[in-house]
C-alpha cells in the first residue's frame, strides 16, 4: 500500500498540498473520504473541533471576530500564495491513494455523491480544481469591489508560477460569513490534465478502463477581463440567488448584519457575463485534454453534466439501492448526509443508501424532501445536518431537518451532536463517523459495479432530474 505523504514541496518555499488546500475545502474532504473508503478505512481521524468551538454561546459579534482571527491564521500569506504549486497540489491529491490497478477514476467537480459513486465502483475521485484561502489583512465583508482589487493581486502571483490554471475568486460572505472579510477564498481549476493525473492513470488505469467525468453545470454572473483570474459575488452554495447580492436586498442587509458588516459600504463590482459557470465547473480544456488523453491512451471518457446537486444526489441514492437489493440487501435504510459529514466506507459496511446535501440551505434541504415524497418508503432515515457555522436567510431551520427524518417508517434519527449550537457551530467530519458506527453491521459489502451499470442506472435514475450522461 502506498504510503500518503503530507504533501508535494514546492521547489524552494516548503510549502505542502497539505498547506496549500483550504481546509474543509470540498475537494480536499473528498479526496480524503475517498481514498480512506478504498483502503477500507472511515474517517474516524478527519476533523477535530476547532478554536471556535468555545464561542458556541457567545455573542454575534464576539463570535464574528473570533472566526474572522482564525481564518486569517489558517490562510496563506501573498509570499505563500506565489509559491503555489498546482501540479504539486495534484501530486498530493493523487498520493492519498493506494498503488493499484483501477478498473475506472471519476474526476470533476466536488459532490459528495461522486465519493459514494466512485466507492461503489472501487475507483478513485479526484477534482478538476482545489480551494485556496488567502490572507487579507485589512479586509472588509463589506468592501466586495476593495476584496477584487486585493484578489487580483493575489492571483496574479499565483498565475504567474502556473499557466495552466485559471482562477476563480469568489466572494461570498453568505457563505463563508466574517472569514470573507479576513481572507480571499480562489477556486483554482485546470486548465488541461495535470501532468500527475495523466501519469497517475496511466500507470494504475486497467487497460480499457472507463474515465467519468462530472461537471457543475450551474451558473453565475462573473467578472472575468480575459487574464486568467475571474470574480463573482456571491455563489449558488450560499442558497441566494444573484439578485439577493445587490446593495437593496433584504437578505443582504441580514447576511451582512451576522458578519459584522453594513450593507450601506456595500459595492458591488460590474459583471462581464450574466452567466458563467460558477467556481464549481470544469474547465472546458481541463475536459478536452481528459478526452484527447483517454483516446490516445485506449480509456473512454463518459461525461455527466449536473444541472443542480440534487440531481446526482438522488440518482446516486436510487443508483445504491438498486445495487444493495441485487446483493440481497433490504436498501431500506437512508442515511442523509450533509456538507462534510459523510463517510462512504461506514456507508458501505452498514449496507445504508446515501444521499448527500451539498449544504445546510432551504433548497437543498427541500431537494431531499421532494425526493423522499417520490421514493419507495424507507423502514429507517438518519440525518446528519453539517452546521454551517454561519446566520443566513436561506439556511434550513432544525424544523425542516426534522421533517426529513419523518419520513422513516420505523426509525427517525437526527443527530443530536451535529443539531446542538446550529447553525453557528462547526462540527469535523468525523462526527459522520462516529454516528455511522453505531449502525448495525450489514456484510459481505456487495461486488463492486461497473461502470456501465453506473451510467445507466444514471440515464434512468437521473433523467427527469435532469441529469445528461453521454
Amino acid at each position: 500500500m502506498r504510503k500518503v505523504p503530507v504533501g508535494p514541496t514546492t521547489a524552494g518555499a516548503g510549502l505542502t498540498g497539505d498547506r496549500v488546500v483550504a481546509a474543509g475545502s470540498a475537494a480536499r474532504t473528498l479526496v480524503a473520504v475517498t481514498a480512506r473508503a478504498l483502503r477500507g478505512d472511515d474517517c474516524g481521524d478527519l476533523g477535530h473541533p476547532g478554536p471556535l468551538s468555545r464561542f458556541t454561546g457567545a455573542p454575534e459579534p464576539v463570535r464574528s471576530a473570533a472566526a474572522a482571527r482564525a481564518a486569517g491564521r489558517a490562510a496563506l500569506s501573498p509570499g505563500q500564495v506565489a509559491d503555489v504549486d498546482a501540479e504539486g497540489v495534484a501530486g498530493w491529491f493523487v498520493d492519498q491513494y493506494p498503488a493499484r490497478r483501477w478498473p475506472g477514476a471519476v474526476l470533476g467537480s466536488p459532490h459528495g455523491a461522486a465519493a459514494h459513486l466512485a466507492v461503489a465502483l472501487g475507483v478513485p475521485w479526484l477534482p478538476a480544481g482545489f480551494e485556496v484561502a488567502a490572507h487579507w489583512a485589512r479586509g472588509a465583508v463589506d468592501r466586495p469591489d476593495a476584496a477584487l482589487d486585493h484578489g487580483a493581486a493575489l492571483a496574479g502571483r499565483l498565475l504567474a508560477g502556473n499557466a495552466r490554471v485559471h482562477v476563480r475568486q469568489v466572494h461570498c460572505p453568505a457563505s463563508r460569513g466574517a472569514s470573507a472579510g479576513a481572507t480571499v477564498s480562489l477556486a483554482v481549476r485546470w486548465r488541461s490534465l495535470p501532468t500527475a493525473y495523466a501519469r497517475f492513470l496511466a500507470e494504475g488505469l486497467e487497460p480499457g478502463a472507463p474515465v467519468l467525468l462530472l461537471h457543475d453545470a450551474r451558473t453565475w454572473p462573473v467578472r472575468d477581463e480575459g487574464s486568467g483570474h475571474s470574480f463573482q459575488v456571491g455563489c449558488p452554495a450560499s442558497g441566494l440567488d444573484p439578485v439577493d447580492f445587490h446593495p437593496d436586498a433584504h437578505a443582504l442587509r441580514q447576511v451582512l448584519r451576522s458578519a459584522g458588516g453594513d450593507g450601506a459600504r456595500w459595492t458591488p463590482a460590474d459583471v462581464t457575463s450574466p452567466a458563467a459557470f460558477a467556481e464549481n465547473g470544469v474547465e472546458s480544456g481541463f475536459e478536452h485534454d481528459a478526452r484527447e488523453w483517454g483516446g490516445r491512451h485506449g480509456h473512454p471518457l463518459h461525461r455527466v453534466v449536473v444541472p443542480q446537486p440534487d440531481a446526482l444526489s438522488a440518482a446516486t441514492a436510487d443508483l445504491y439501492r438498486r445495487w444493495l437489493r441485487r446483493a440481497g440487501k433490504t436498501g431500506d435504510r437512508l442515511v442523509v448526509e450533509c456538507g462534510r459529514l459523510l463517510d462512504p466506507w461506514q456507508v458501505l459496511r452498514a449496507g445504508l443508501v446515501p444521499y448527500w446535501c451539498e449544504n445546510a440551505t432551504r433548497r437543498r434541504v427541500q431537494g431531499v424532501e421532494w425526493w423522499l415524497a417520490g421514493s419507495e418508503p424507507f423502514s429507517s432515515v438518519d440525518v446528519l445536518p453539517e452546521p454551517p457555522g454561519v446566520r443566513s436567510p436561506a439556511l434550513a431551520g432544525l424544523p425542516q431537518w426534522l421533517a426529513v427524518a419523518g419520513f422513516g417508517r420505523r426509525r427517525r434519527a437526527l443527530d443530536r451532536g451535529s443539531a446542538r449550537g446550529y447553525p453557528v457551530t462547526a462540527v469535523p467530519t468525523r462526527r459522520a463517523t462516529e454516528v455511522l458506527r453505531n449502525q448495525p453491521y450489514d456484510l459481505p459489502v456487495p461486488p463492486p459495479l461497473r461502470m456501465a451499470e453506473a451510467l445507466a442506472a444514471l440515464r434512468d435514475a437521473g433523467a427527469h432530474q435532469g441529469l445528461l450522461v453521454s
